[in-house]
């Protein structure tokens, strides 16, 4: 995810939607993630904002990017979005940034399933603040996870 060719190739072949959006992981950490999604033809709506499925997906791919990242060798587990809540307080307008700083919670989290069979549930909150500093959504998604036998 934080090498730039790798992340475009794992986009063109698992999220092409996403590919189209021009997104880009502006930071990655353990805590963290921000993308950044361009305001151009591809997430613009007629009405000269960026596209509420354009910023949804935004919101989603930046917490699943941290789930993914702590899932990272710690043996398999399923993960799938079992809630989304979607609150748009102003106008998308220009290029917007999408935070994530659930890493931590998550991490310990996760670390609670230890046997295959186990399940948990974390809801993360994703900010949506475009390049303005103008605060336009706020996502909440709810992963659920399930460590398998493998």
């Amino acid at each position: 995810m934080r090498s730039p060719l790798k992340f475009k190739w794992f986009l063109f072949t698992q999220l092409p939607s996403v590919w189209f959006w021009g997104i880009r992981v502006t930071e990655l950490t353990s805590k963290r993630c921000e993308l950044w999604m361009p305001f151009r033809w591809s997430t613009k709506n007629p009405f000269r904002s960026i596209y509420f499925a354009a910023l949804s997906g935004a919101g989603e791919l930046a917490s699943g990017i941290l789930c993914m990242l702590h899932l990272a060798g710690s043996g398999s587990f399923s993960m799938l979005v079992t809630g989304f809540e979607a609150q748009f307080h102003k106008k998308a307008d220009c290029a917007t940034r999408f935070v994530c700083e659930d890493g931590e919670k998550l991490a310990a989290m996760l670390q609670t399933l230890t046997q295959p069979g186990q399940t948990g549930t974390f809801t993360m909150q994703v900010e949506g603040i475009t390049e303005k500093g103008v605060h336009v959504a706020t996502f909440k998604l709810t992963w659920s996870f399930k460590k398998r036998d493998r």
